[in-house]
């Protein structure tokens, strides 16, 4: 059943996605050659509590850390370690945060110090396929008519979006109805309407679509190698423009 915020519940949803977002901020100044991945989800899990709220990710089906740190072909659900960071990588953080019983939930992809042209131009189009697909986040369309633009723009681009894991609505749980995968058909799937808040995130790979999970159940990366980016933040449907929930203004 897909859940409509009313404005009680959305003003303790605002704040956890500014935590929320404030996190991933947090994380992205932390890449840098020599970090460990267990170093920044330390300091993101010491953040989000010092707000008053939870990590939604610290034990949720069992996984262990905050944030998920995903490096190079690790697409998702990268498990934060003893890894060091080095030159060259890029880094996706992937965060969520409980605060009055709801969730923000929103990620990116981050250069650690000088990267490939073929690298930074992945996380610029993956990062723009979100906004080409906001765009039909409006009050009437459906939730296809997001996926559609994302997945034209992405492949435009030379890339490919990951099929096998999607968006979803995010509020009380971490994970509601609908799904929002990042391809498809226009016209298709639920219907927009104003309080509805979804997790629109593109996973792009820079060569095939498939995907390997590894024997963690958690980890998965792309099954040709090549590099992934992910870009995410939780929005509202509203009687005009799309809000974006995950912003750290007036934290």
């Amino acid at each position: 059943m897909i859940t409509i915020k009313n404005e009680r519940e959305l003003r303790s949803m605002r704040q956890a996605c500014k935590i929320t977002a404030a996190a991933r901020a947090l994380a992205g100044e932390m890449v840098r050659p020599g970090v460990t991945t267990r170093e920044i989800d330390k300091a993101v899990r010491e953040f989000i509590v010092a707000q008053g709220a939870k990590p939604s990710f610290l034990g949720y089906h069992g996984f262990p850390g905050s944030t998920c740190i995903s490096v190079n072909n690790t697409i998702i659900h990268g498990i934060p370690g003893g890894y060091v960071l080095k030159e060259g990588d890029i880094v996706s953080v992937d965060v969520g945060a409980l605060y009055e019983g709801f969730h923000g939930d929103c990620a990116a992809t981050f250069a650690c110090g000088a990267i490939s042209t073929e690298a930074q131009k992945l996380i610029d189009v993956t990062k723009q396929s979100f906004f080409e697909g906001i765009r039909f986040a409006k009050r009437g369309n459906r939730v296809q008519d997001i996926s559609h633009a994302i997945q034209t723009y992405v492949e435009s681009n030379g890339f490919s979006v990951v099929r096998s894991f999607v968006g979803h609505g995010v509020g009380r749980q971490l994970h509601e109805e609908p799904e929002v995968p990042n391809f498809g058909n226009p016209g298709r799937g639920p219907r927009l309407v104003p309080g509805m808040t979804l997790a629109i995130e593109p996973m792009v790979n820079a060569g095939v679509y498939d995907v390997k999970v590894l024997k963690d159940g958690w980890t998965t990366v792309t099954a040709d190698g090549k590099l992934s980016a992910h870009y995410e933040n939780t929005v509202l449907i509203t009687d005009g423009e799309p809000e974006i929930l995950t912003v750290t203004e007036g934290l």
